[in-house]
C-alpha cells in the first residue's frame, strides 16, 4: 500500500481564560476571522454569526467563515471561558499560516487568553499509489 497523500488540513485550536474583547463578541471575533482569512488571500464564500443569551444554550457564540477551500468557526462559551477554534483548508492555502495569524490576533484583543491544544490533521486523504 503507497503513502497517503492529503489535499487538506484542520488545525484544531482549544483555548482557556477568554474574556469578551468587548459588546457583540461574537461579530467581534466573526470579523476578526474574516479579515485574517482576506489578509491570507483566501476567498470568503459567506459568514454568519450566532449569539447564544443563555436561555436554549449556554450563553457565547458560534461563528463560521466558509471559504472555497472549506471553513473557518470559533466556538465559544463566554461564561466558562473556553473558545474553541478550527481551521480547514484544501487547495493551496496554508492552514497553518491562517491559524497563525488568526491566534496572533486573538491574543492581541484577549491578552489572558491560553491556548491549550493546537492539533494539525489531514484531511481528504489519498493513496500514493
Amino acid at each position: 500500500m503507497g503513502e497517503r497523500r492529503a489535499k487538506g488540513s484542520h488545525i484544531l485550536m482549544d483555548y482557556i481564560d477568554y474574556a469578551s474583547p468587548g459588546e457583540q463578541e461574537g461579530l467581534l471575533v466573526l470579523n476578526l476571522i474574516r479579515d485574517c482569512v482576506r489578509k491570507c488571500g483566501i476567498r470568503e464564500v459567506h459568514s454568519h454569526v450566532e449569539d447564544f443569551d443563555g436561555n436554549q444554550s449556554p450563553p457565547g457564540f458560534a461563528a463560521v467563515v466558509l471559504i472555497d477551500e472549506s471553513h473557518v468557526s470559533a466556538h465559544c462559551y463566554s461564561e466558562s471561558g473556553l473558545l474553541a477554534v478550527d481551521v480547514f483548508t484544501c487547495g493551496r492555502h496554508d492552514s497553518e499560516e491562517l491559524a497563525d495569524l488568526i491566534h496572533d490576533s486573538l491574543v492581541s484583543i484577549i491578552p489572558d487568553l491560553r491556548l491549550l491544544r493546537r492539533d494539525a490533521v489531514n484531511r481528504f486523504l489519498e493513496n500514493g499509489d
